[in-house]
């Protein structure tokens, strides 16, 4: 079995298409978030006093970058998942170079809903496809995930240094043009399938249905809260900052490589994560980095300045490092022919209803502050806990 996954495997991608599948991700968690690292620059161009009254505006795209999951899923299983990461880098591209060209909230919010259209694609499509024939799955998935929030922390340096030297218009183009040129690539360099995912011969046992609808139900909770979680922080992280950090700098530059270096240190956690889903049972591993989110989430939202920098740093490792366990229990309990399928299911109804975060953020800041936002989170991290625990504990798949 091991040889024919090394043979699948290579048949299926040669370096350069993993490469470009990782580079992906980063490009997808990058784009979502460049309007909220500069969302105080273009509430200021458009005429808003508070950046807080713009971050509605991209909650469809959001509420689309769920959604969208479910035709992605089924189009990446019954199509061909090589076609739609064509689509992927190349609608990235598009989009952004139309925020770029935005005038008014109102058409930026129309263009940034086309991005989460096109941004629904990488999750259910691009990590299936990674992920099939992998040797070690968890590392794979740990090493995707770190690149994917690379992105972010990409997103929150450079977006920083061209809002600051160019203005916010470039901070969307820059990253445009580049994700066309990886389009580009990716046409020349990933080898066609020969048939698509749903066709093809099953490559391991399915489930008792009983026990596949447990695990279901429990994987779309469990992403639901943490992607409530991953919204909420990724969205806000910048502003909170900005706001507590004031006897420091207030400069957009220095508080871009900041977080930054953050989202690096805490990306890493996935590569560690990543090594130890191949190793240990799933569920207790899942329980433990859950349990480190509440105490640094409770104790940042009355922390200021450098403590409040590194508690954010802490309970950023934590929410980074719970990412890689959905999509290491989709495979390891569901067969490759439909994983795309049921990825786009759990990301439908996950990032769908997270997409709420982002249309509270701005709201819930305004009238409350961070610190109610924050005592929020941990009370979302706890109930993340308590439904990892009726995950099944059976076999080595727990």
């Amino acid at each position: 079995m091991a040889a024919y996954n090394r043979k699948q495997r290579s048949s299926m991608h040669n370096k350069s298409t993993l490469v470009l599948l990782n580079v992906g991700h980063a490009i997808d968690h990058m784009f979502l978030l460049i309007f909220a690292t500069a969302a105080t620059t273009i509430a200021a161009d458009f005429g808003l006093t508070r950046w807080e009254d713009l971050m509605p505006y991209s909650a469809v795209a959001f509420f689309l970058f769920g959604i969208g999951s479910l035709p992605s899923g089924k189009l990446g299983d019954h199509w061909g998942r090589r076609t739609l990461m064509i689509v992927f880098f190349f609608g990235m591209g598009a989009s952004a170079i139309l925020a770029s060209l935005a005038q008014s909230p109102l058409q930026l919010a129309c263009a940034l809903a086309l991005l989460g259209c096109f941004a629904s694609i990488y999750h259910p499509v691009g990590i299936p496809m990674l992920v099939q024939g992998a040797e070690r799955p968890g590392w794979t998935i740990g090493v995707n995930g770190m690149v994917g929030n690379l992105g972010i922390a990409l997103a929150a340096v450079l977006t920083g240094l061209l809002v600051k030297h160019f203005g916010w218009r470039p901070a969307f183009a820059v990253p445009g043009v580049l994700s066309i040129v990886c389009g580009v690539a990716f046409t020349i360099v990933a080898k066609s399938e020969s048939t698509p995912p749903a066709k093809r011969a099953a490559t391991q046992s399915e489930l008792p249905r009983g026990l596949l609808a447990r695990v279901f139900l429990v994987m779309t909770l469990a992403a639901t809260s943490g992607s409530l979680l991953f919204n909420f922080s990724t969205n806000g992280n910048y502003e909170l900052l900005h706001e507590r950090f004031a006897a420091v700098t207030r400069d957009p530059a220095t508080l871009g490589l900041l977080l930054a270096a953050i989202y690096t240190v805490a990306s890493l956690a996935q590569l560690v994560v990543g090594r130890l889903l191949d190793r240990y049972p799933l569920k207790k591993l899942y329980l433990t980095v859950l349990a480190m989110q509440i105490p640094f989430l409770a104790m940042a939202a009355h922390a200021e300045s450098w403590w409040l920098y590194l508690l954010q740093g802490m309970f950023m490792i934590a929410i980074f490092g719970a990412i890689p366990f959905t999509d290491a229990m989709i495979v390891r309990y569901v067969d490759d022919r439909m994983r795309s399928r049921v990825a786009g299911m759990r990301l439908a109804v996950s990032f769908g209803a997270s997409s709420s975060a982002v249309w509270l953020l701005g709201p819930l800041v305004k009238q409350a502050g961070f610190s109610v936002l924050l005592w929020m989170m941990a009370g979302i991290a706890a109930l993340t806990f308590t439904i990892v625990t009726w995950l099944p504990t059976q076999g080595h798949n727990a």
